[in-house]
């Protein structure tokens, strides 16, 4: 018997047991789009999209097919903002937050 855990498996019972941890994922994905590092985020955003609202509804509420949507979240994705906005749009709507976006200076 294996003593690990799927990481998916992981994610989504967290997400559902800990909504700080969901918003904290939903920060994290912004952060690193913001920051560049579009690869790590777009694994971030597509494991949440996973454990909130699902590719199918996702799909239904952007009016992309999920087959797209999956591959837009991709290690090889490459959205347009507009998808990535709707993206983000309805994981938002689906945890009931707003984006605060702040400016911190580097030191």
């Amino acid at each position: 018997m294996s003593l690990t855990r799927d990481f998916k498996l992981t994610v989504v019972e967290r997400v559902r047991r800990e909504p700080e941890f969901a918003r904290a994922l939903l920060d994290e994905a912004a952060t690193l789009f913001l920051n560049g590092e579009t690869d790590t985020a777009r694994l971030v955003l597509r494991d949440l999209v996973n454990a909130t609202v699902g590719f199918e509804q996702l799909a239904t509420v952007t009016k992309k097919p999920s087959k797209s949507l999956h591959r837009m979240l991709s290690p090889r994705g490459n959205p347009s903002m507009d998808n990535l906005a709707a993206i983000f749009g309805a994981v938002r709507t689906g945890l009931k937050v707003d984006f605060d976006v702040r400016v911190v200076e580097a030191a």
